[in-house]
């Protein structure tokens, strides 16, 4: 078996969403960069089908917007949140650069990703091989990473070397552990499969249904296509023996809304059921020489509410800039570089905490099922973003990228507890002082043990 040796001055393993924005981004930057992927044929993945207005934002920072267009896209401006039978709107607020209502988009997440690899392979100084990188290359008699070594199909071995290296090959990372010690913690799994010709109840908008144990969303992907995610808590029922089928018929389907359920139910006759698992993530700073992980490799959240490639773009237009030939000429730098990043790990955080932690605490709020004082929190919740206003625009700006003042979800999130609490007070008839006062106790504390473990998380290290 014949081996082949090459240099760069960046080597990237994985052309999903983070790897071809960040060749695309360096390449642009002079820099000769080698973009590694296993299989670059067109992928076929049930979630990252919803670009948020914050990672379109992102992506247009990075030359490559066009890569939403001709791909059968829909426009999102916003979401519909549908509680037993009743519909509250969150649209998306005014974009303070256009003055018009933010917009994002959904769509076939094979057909964006062979968009961005075809900007990422058309960029100068940028080559994109299909290859799988089998381990990293270090020093001897030291730790830094130099390089990779990678396979072709034909079986063919390369060495590739490179004085920088980021791996970011996704939630399945075979390299996280060389990287870190945390492994992601995963409560729940989504079940995906696409209805054919659904008209939803609000059109180019998300949908998120609070059903019990746990909620189903819905969007529009294309012009006949409607995505479903089924969030399936514990251990998911076998695909195999039909249990998973059963389930979905027997306690999902009677929960959806009646204009929805028999297209849901038409659909799980004919649609290939597939699944995910849904995890948490925290982030770490990147201290490894000569190698940054990124991406679901290094940081992830319930993909709820549909942050990932929002994160994952302003992951690369941040770190574009601290890595920029102005602040580091060469690569090898590797003192420089490890500074730059340990800037780039707090300064990240003013976009991806308040998205992270949202999509972790909202999970848990809608996935109440059993838990009374999460159930109190729940009807709060719904009941809030009726008033409209700042108690919307606020949250989805923050959720959507759109906002990045973390403080602001803290804010709301306990202004949603003591609303809860009042309407439920109020709704009892204020049934006697002593009641009233365990119950503030019991949903306050429910309130801070939804939110307060993420955030510590995302902002301990």
């Amino acid at each position: 078996m014949a081996t082949t040796i090459e240099e760069y001055d960046l080597i990237i393993v994985g052309a999903g969403i983070l790897g071809c924005a960040a060749a695309k981004a360096f390449g642009s930057d002079n820099r000769k960069v080698l973009l590694l992927e296993r299989d670059l044929s067109e992928p076929d993945r049930i979630v990252g089908e919803l670009l948020q207005p914050g990672g379109m934002n992102a992506l247009k920072e990075l030359g490559l917007e066009d890569c939403v267009e001709g791909i059968d896209g829909i426009p999102c401006y916003g979401y519909g949140v549908i509680r037993q039978g009743e519909t509250v709107e969150i649209p998306y607020p005014i974009d303070s650069e256009t003055e018009k209502q933010a917009v994002g988009k959904s769509f076939h997440h094979g057909r964006f990703i062979q968009k961005l690899r075809e900007a990422a392979s058309s960029t100068e100084n940028v080559t994109v091989k299909e290859a799988t990188v089998n381990s990293l290359l270090r020093e001897e008699n030291g730790d830094k990473v130099i390089g990779v070594v990678a396979q072709s199909k034909a079986d063919e071995e390369s060495k590739y070397y490179a004085p920088l290296t980021i791996v970011c090959d996704g939630l399945f990372s075979k390299f996280r552990k060389e990287f870190t010690t945390k492994t992601p913690d995963v409560r729940s799994n989504f079940v995906g499969f696409i209805m054919k010709d659904l008209v939803l109840p609000m059109p180019n908008h998300g949908h998120v249904i609070l059903a019990k144990p746990s909620p189903v969303l819905m969007y529009q992907i294309g012009t006949h296509d409607t995505r479903v995610l089924v969030d399936v808590p514990g251990k998911l029922p076998s695909v195999s023996t039909g249990e998973l089928k059963k389930y979905l018929q027997g306690t999902v389907a009677p929960e959806l809304p009646e204009s929805i359920r028999p297209k849901f139910l038409e659909a799980l006759e004919t649609e290939r059921l597939r699944s995910m698992p849904n995890g948490f993530l925290p982030p770490s700073v990147n201290q490894n020489d000569g190698m940054i992980l990124l991406g679901d490799a290094m940081n992830m959240r319930h993909p709820l509410t549909g942050g990932g490639m929002t994160v994952a773009f302003n992951d690369v237009v941040l770190l574009k800039d601290y890595l920029s030939h102005e602040n580091v000429p060469s690569f090898a730098d590797s003192e420089v570089i490890l500074q730059k990043l340990n800037e780039f790990h707090w300064k990240r955080k003013n976009y991806c905490t308040a998205i992270n932690v949202l999509a972790m605490a909202l999970y848990r709020l809608f996935a109440a099922d059993e838990d009374a004082d999460l159930a109190v929190l729940q009807r709060g919740c719904f009941s809030y973003f009726k008033y409209g206003g700042l108690c919307v625009s606020e949250p989805v700006g923050l959720l959507s990228g759109l906002i990045q003042r973390p403080i602001i979800l803290v804010y709301h999130f306990f202004a949603v507890a003591f609303h809860a609490i009042k309407i439920e007070a109020i709704s009892n008839g204020w049934a006697g002082a002593h009641r009233s006062f365990i119950m503030f106790f019991t949903v306050l504390y429910a309130a801070c043990v939804t939110i307060l473990p993420y955030l510590w998380s995302e902002t301990k290290y």
